[in-house]
């Protein structure tokens, strides 16, 4: 009897136990999480047509603008529109370091250390602002008492005059 015992504890924990610890599964997604259902062939298609393009437009500030997609002007072998707004403008920092770190740890680490030091300027001239605006409230709350405690003081000496 105790063999069978045995022989069926051992079993159960090769079968259920050691399956667990050996090809864990993995734990069940919460009552209030909604499965997204399976994309079709076609919506396959699409994703990875559209993440191509983004994809080649990234490469557009190395390679040129000829291969920049749904830039073009309808009519004709016309420059993007959006070219002429570009060189305008200066580049922001996210494109300055994106271009500094394809460049290596070389160009990122100056890149880097002029956005550091423009923010900690940033952030002593608020701090310095602050302190400035926080010593003229400061002073309006001392003035205001002392205008209200003057008047006090006189009527208190003019009631021991008298």
């Amino acid at each position: 009897m105790k063999l069978k015992v045995v022989c069926r504890k051992v079993s159960d924990y090769i079968r259920y136990d050691l399956k667990e610890i050996v090809l864990p599964s993995s734990l069940p997604d919460p009552p209030h999480v909604v499965k997204r259902r399976k994309l079709t062939w076609h919506e396959r298609f699409l994703v990875l047509k559209e993440a191509s393009r983004l994809y080649a437009a990234s490469w557009v500030r190395d390679i040129g603008p000829e291969l920049r997609p749904n830039d073009y002007k309808k009519h004709g072998d016309a420059e993007p529109k959006k070219q002429a707004q570009e060189t305008e403008k200066e580049p922001s920092v996210l494109e300055d370091l994106a271009v500094a770190a394809r460049g290596g740890m070389e160009t990122l680490r100056p890149a880097l250390h002029r956005v550091y030091m423009t923010r900690a300027s940033q952030y002593k001239d608020a701090l310095a602002s602050f302190i400035k605006g926080y010593h003229e409230g400061v002073q309006q709350v001392m003035q205001s008492k002392e205008e209200s405690e003057v008047p006090a003081d006189d009527s208190d000496k003019s009631k021991k005059t008298t």
